[in-house]
């Protein structure tokens, strides 16, 4: 009769490469922030001080048409109880950081021109980059969309990428928070072809191995669905040699291809939420963040078209938020105030259920649920998500949960950054 050692050992071996491949293809969350937002500016419209400025301008917007904490909440559908602290957070985040994650764009923002101008702009936007680091001044997370790897894009695309890089490289401007974002992508092959462009590049400008990272942006069918019904986005994922930081949803690229009209594109439209739900699946367990995408209703204009707009933002980025997706995109500075307001909101009215939660999970006691580790894996990180994005304060979670921040990291299974 076989041992129990001996047969534990059969397994062992059976199934060592199963165990190898599910640690690297899923090794987890990578240990980093992940932004609340990615706010796109078109390359020619970007310098050094866009992001103090997109703080003046949301918060002018806000002094103007908010009418205080409760006007504030009472539009925005947000609980009262929270009235003060929410607008005293969200006025304090647009003054020292309205914008987390900023994506210089030369693509659908900055439309085509000739080699000679988006090679100026490139020069420009670096050098603009490269000061507002030096400064002080830019956004944590930050980095360019380049022209897709489509045929007739590519060489451009290539070409701004390879320039900006060494702009910033030879400015000693490249570090944790750069982000490259690669859109329109149709097919494995072009995640496999970014990967050795990058590689290419930072051998060119001397940075390390593996230094450039990129998002994918999901706006095509083809991303989703191949043509061998195979889900190709999750494919895309292990293809990127463990550069992919990100997946973001194109709402209306996406929708576009789908052949909705126009009138009904948006991210709550069916097609969209199965898009995101599988690029939610795939994502899961691989470090790779997920985004939403954004509206292009805007809050501008007179005070019934700004609270019309802010109303419909909080909203959707109250949904975004309640379906685990925690990022999105923003396209104005208007658009600031209802999603730092909604984004505050939802974690500081989730903190006292998933603070008495944690602590009765990690010190015995009552909460009135009985938690599984993976349920308390996902609290932990919920608490640890508010704290980073400043809806929530580290004292705050000490009091309630009465434990520290790197004890919810290890619950959270987040590795070390």
């Amino acid at each position: 009769m076989t041992s129990l050692d001996e047969l534990t050992r059969d397994l062992d071996a059976r199934l060592a490469t199963a165990d190898e491949e599910l640690a690297r293809d899923f090794p987890g969350d990578r240990g980093v922030r992940q932004p609340v937002h990615t706010v796109y500016v078109p390359a020619d419209r970007y310098d050094a001080e866009t992001v103090p400025a997109w703080g003046r301008q949301a918060r002018a917007v806000l002094e103007e048409h908010g009418g205080g904490p409760g006007a504030f909440a009472g539009l925005l559908d947000l609980p009262a109880g929270l009235a003060d602290e929410v607008y005293e957070r969200v006025h304090a985040k647009l003054g020292a950081e309205p914008i987390e994650d900023l994506r210089i764009d030369f693509e659908d923002g900055y439309g085509a021109r000739s080699d000679e101008d988006e090679d100026a702009t490139v020069t420009a936007a670096a050098t603009a980059l490269s000061r507002s680091l030096a400064d002080g001044a830019a956004a944590p997370f930050h980095g360019i969309r380049f022209k897709s790897f489509e045929a007739p894009t590519r060489a451009r695309g290539v070409r701004t990428l390879h320039r900006f890089v060494g702009e910033l490289a030879a400015a000693d401007g490249l570090g944790e928070g750069f982000v490259l974002t690669l859109p329109k992508v149709t097919s494995v092959d072009q995640v496999e072809a970014i990967v050795v462009a990058c590689a290419a590049v930072e051998k060119a400008h001397g940075l390390a191995s593996g230094a450039l990272r990129f998002e994918i942006q999901v706006e095509t069918p083809q991303s989703v669905l191949g043509p061998d019904g195979t889900v190709l986005v999750a494919r895309m994922i292990h293809a990127a040699d463990g550069r992919c930081s990100g997946l973001h949803y194109g709402t209306y690229d996406y929708s576009a291809s789908c052949g909705i009209a126009a009138e009904y594109q948006s991210m709550e439209h069916p097609a969209a939420d199965h898009a995101k739900t599988v690029m939610q699946v795939a994502a899961a367990g691989t470090g790779v963040f997920v985004s939403d995408g954004s509206t292009n209703v805007l809050p501008v204009g007179d005070r019934e078209a700004v609270h019309a707009g802010w109303r419909l933002h909080a909203r959707l980025v109250r949904r975004s938020l309640e379906r685990g997706f925690y990022q999105g995109w923003d396209l104005h500075p208007a658009q600031l105030p209802s999603r730092f307001a909604a984004t505050y909101a939802f974690y500081r009215e989730g903190l006292p259920s998933a603070a008495a939660r944690l602590r009765a999970y990690l010190g015995g006691g009552d909460s009135g649920f009985l938690d599984e580790p993976a349920t308390a894996t996902a609290l932990a990180g919920f608490v640890l998500r508010g704290v980073e994005c400043g809806a929530v304060d580290e004292s705050e979670v000490e009091r309630l949960v009465d434990t520290d921040r790197d004890r919810l990291a290890a619950l959270a299974r987040r590795r070390s950054s």
